[in-house]
């Protein structure tokens, strides 16, 4: 009986290896065949022109003091005082609608429980980050599923484009409830590739591009060169910079950004140059620096919200950062932030919690340096 156990052991663990094995080789594969939707794609009804009137279309809004989970702060956040101007804050969320097996739609209903209550988290750990420097705006939006982003298909670009009707909606409507003072604009994931084309169609060249103390598009492969020239804005080369835009993808070693690669040299950058061959612009969020090197003992706060037990809490000095000539940001080893770390050592959901302190103190400091000239 007991040599029976043991084998039903033996084969347990080798079932397990072999899945372990299968998921490294045919990750990407084995996720496009579960995630991408298989209905066709069906046009989204134009939002009413007044939606974002209404402050039940956001997530957060400063207007909610009650419950707002871009005001919550992790235990260990020190409490700083308010900056001598504040800046509106205008967060688009990333994807968080996540539907298997093709039991799903091209774009999320906006009643959809699941993934409203995961982007409310989102903003929770990610858009709380820039609480301390300004007012936060966070539209929900009839956002793409995450199948569409591993289809080559027409469908994907089509609920992507309806995402993004929405996105300018409500950055209309944030416009309008803050008509003067700086501006703030921030995103991970489908959020910033919704916030760089908001900012090459709605922001650059007008009067609006003025107002801008930085963008954050973390989370989304940006081309120097053929990006950048496209948008207005250049690189941050350092923290007290401003007027500027950062961004990295955070991969713990070894690596394997290649899905993303292939993804970015695929198409074409903003300026309608090819991106193959270009690079990936890079900012590391400990020093603020293009490119650039830090050590985990310089990173003041990473958010560690692993125990549902326990509240999160900020953790100093046990990431690293390096951008690495791929363009990608290396953390070194890896570091256990939860589940949901990405096939090749991708670390994508946790690109703002891996450095939470530092963001919420660049965001502050490149507001400081914004208001020092405007």
């Amino acid at each position: 009986m007991a040599r029976k156990f043991l084998y039903i052991v033996a084969g347990l663990v080798v079932l397990v290896l072999a899945m372990l094995l299968a998921y490294r080789i045919w990750g990407m594969q084995i996720m496009r065949a579960v995630m991408v939707p298989r209905e066709a794609f069906q046009p989204l009804q134009p939002l009413p022109a007044n939606a974002y009137d209404d402050p039940k279309m956001w997530i957060a809004r400063p207007d909610q003091t009650k419950d707002n989970p871009a005001l919550w702060t992790p235990q260990g956040a020190a409490k700083l005082a308010p900056p001598a101007q504040k800046a509106a804050v205008f967060f688009i969320h990333p994807t968080s609608y996540v539907t298997p097996l093709g039991n799903a739609h091209w774009n999320a209903p906006l009643d959809d429980a699941e993934s409203n209550a995961t982007a409310r988290r989102f903003v929770l750990s990610q858009a709380s980050a820039f609480s301390a420097a300004g007012n936060v705006w966070a539209p929900r939006y009839r956002q793409a599923n995450y199948g569409a982003f591993l289809t080559t298909g027409a469908e994907g670009d089509q609920a992507l484009a309806a995402a993004y009707r929405d996105v300018t909606q409500a950055f209309a409507a944030f416009l309008k409830a803050n008509p003067t003072g700086p501006l703030i604009l921030a995103g991970h994931s489908q959020g910033s590739r919704h916030l760089l084309q908001l900012v090459r169609e709605q922001v650059a060249g007008k009067p609006v591009a003025d107002r801008i103390a930085a963008i954050y598009a973390v989370g989304w492969p940006i081309s120097v060169e053929a990006d950048l020239p496209a948008l207005g804005f250049p690189a941050c080369a350092r923290r007290d910079q401003s007027h500027c835009i950062v961004s990295w993808q955070s991969y713990a070693e070894p690596a394997d950004p290649s899905a993303v690669v292939e993804s970015f040299e695929r198409k074409q950058g903003l300026n309608g140059q090819p991106r193959k061959g270009t690079h990936m612009l890079c900012t590391n969020p400990i020093t603020g620096t293009f490119n650039g090197n830090a050590p985990a003992s310089a990173n003041i706060g990473t958010l560690d919200a692993r125990a549902a037990d326990k509240p999160a809490h900020l953790v100093a000095g046990i990431v690293p950062a390096r951008c690495d000539t791929s363009g990608v940001l290396m953390i070194g080893e890896p570091v256990d932030m939860g589940p949901y770390t990405l096939p090749g050592n991708n670390y994508h959901v946790y690109d703002y919690s891996l450095f939470w302190g530092n963001v919420r103190d660049d965001a502050r400091q490149r507001l400081a340096a914004f208001t020092k000239t405007h």
